[in-house]
C-alpha cells in the first residue's frame, strides 16, 4: 500500500499585500514552501516586512492577491472565524512580545491551547494529559515547573516568559510552529541550548518550525536558511 505524503507544512505562490488598497505592497513573495516536519530559518531585518508574513500565515491579516495553503488548507476559502479555528488547533505562534495573560498563572498560560481547540487538548490527553505535558515542556525548556506553575506570567523575567511561551507553542502538538525572535532575551550559551530543544521537541511532534530571527548567525542550526529581503521583492517597508 503506498502511503500519500504529508501536505507541505506551508505553501504560498504570487502572495502580494498592502495595508491599504492605495498603499504599495510590503509583501511581494513568488512562491515560499515549508515541508512538512522542516526546521526553516527566516533572516528578517526590521521593517524587511516579517512581522507582515507571519501575520498573514497566522490568518490574521488577508492577503491582497495570490494563494496562501497551512498544511493543505487554503486559507482564502475560510471565514475569519474559520481562521480562528484553525490557527488555534494547527499553530503554535512564538510571539515576539510573548503574547501571555498577565493575570493567569504559568500552568493555565502553557494549556490555554487547550481550551481552544479540541485537537490540541486531545493530543495533549493523549501524551499524558494537559497538566503533566504542560509541566513537561516547562521542565524541557529549562523551568522548574513546580517553582513556576502557579506564578503570574507578569512575575517572571523576561527570559523566563520567552520559555513559557514555547511551552504553550508546543503543547498539543500543532503542525506548525511559528518563532518570532524567540531567543531575543537570552545569552549565547541559554539561545543555544533553547534552539536545540525547540529543534528536538518539533522533530518529536512531527511539527515544522519557522524560526524568525535578526540574526543570521544562527542560520546554521537548521535545516534551511533564507533571507526575507531576497524573496520579498518589495521595496516598501511595514509599518513600524
Amino acid at each position: 500500500m503506498i502511503s500519500t505524503p504529508a501536505p507541505p507544512a506551508l505553501a504560498l505562490s504570487d502572495l502580494r499585500f498592502a495595508y491599504a488598497r492605495r498603499q504599495p505592497d510590503v509583501i511581494a513573495i513568488d512562491a515560499l514552501r515549508i515541508e512538512a516536519g522542516e526546521r526553516i530559518f527566516l533572516r528578517g531585518a526590521s521593517g524587511s516586512g516579517k512581522s507582515t508574513l507571519l501575520g498573514l500565515i497566522c490568518g490574521i491579516l488577508e492577503p491582497r492577491s495570490g494563494d496562501l495553503e497551512i498544511l493543505g488548507q487554503a486559507m482564502h476559502t475560510l471565514s475569519a472565524a474559520e481562521r480562528d479555528a484553525f490557527r488555534a488547533a494547527n499553530l503554535g505562534v512564538i510571539f515576539q512580545m510573548f503574547n501571555l495573560l498577565p493575570y493567569l498563572p504559568v500552568g493555565e498560560n502553557v494549556m490555554l491551547p487547550c481550551r481552544f481547540s479540541t485537537e490540541r487538548a486531545r493530543q495533549a490527553e493523549a501524551a499524558g494529559g494537559e497538566q503533566a505535558e504542560a509541566r513537561r515542556l516547562l521542565e524541557r525548556l529549562g523551568l522548574d515547573a513546580k517553582t513556576v506553575w502557579s506564578q503570574r506570567a507578569s512575575n517572571l523575567s523576561v527570559g523566563q516568559q520567552q520559555r513559557v511561551a514555547a511551552a504553550r507553542a508546543l503543547i498539543g502538538k500543532p503542525g506548525l510552529i511559528l518563532a518570532d525572535e524567540p531567543t531575543s532575551a537570552l545569552d549565547a550559551d541559554s539561545r543555544d541550548a533553547f534552539i536545540a530543544l525547540l529543534k528536538e521537541e518539533c522533530t518529536a511532534s512531527g511539527a515544522a518550525l519557522l524560526f524568525v530571527s535578526h540574526d543570521g548567525g544562527l542560520a546554521a542550526q537548521f535545516d534551511r536558511a533564507m533571507d526575507l529581503s531576497e524573496i520579498n521583492t518589495v521595496g516598501a517597508k511595514e509599518p513600524a
